[in-house]
């Protein structure tokens, strides 16, 4: 069933199963991109925790009540060169993505599992 926050806890299991160690045997700091689906305050609460940086997009948006979201990505991100150029990055992915749907046919696979869909 879905939930809602299937994509969040799959990245942190994997950051917590796959997270690299540095050269002393500790937990290395790593960066998490995503689109603005990950900027919830919970998740941004856990990546911190993890000593993870959240490269992911602001939700600065209105609501259909003309309130602005509210974003938990501050300054302590936005203001390194890095989370720019992640951004940058992450819009080229968002782009391939966009043309396999659009263009290359796989917005909807007529096949059902993961083997017919390979």
């Amino acid at each position: 069933m879905a939930s809602g926050t299937a994509e969040r806890e799959a990245a942190l299991d994997m950051i917590d199963k796959h997270r690299p160690m540095d050269a002393k045997g500790g937990k290395r700091r790593i960066t998490l991109g995503g689109d603005k689906g990950f900027d919830v305050a919970g998740f941004v609460d856990e990546l911190r925790k993890r000593e993870v940086t959240p490269h992911v997009a602001v939700q600065d948006h209105l609501t259909k009540t003309g309130k602005r979201r509210k974003t938990k990505i501050d300054d302590r991100t936005t203001r390194h060169p890095g989370y720019t150029i992640s951004q940058r990055i992450r819009k080229r992915i968002e782009e391939v993505f966009g043309w396999v749907k659009d263009i290359g046919g796989q917005a909807k696979t007529k096949f059902r599992g993961r083997d017919r869909v390979r």
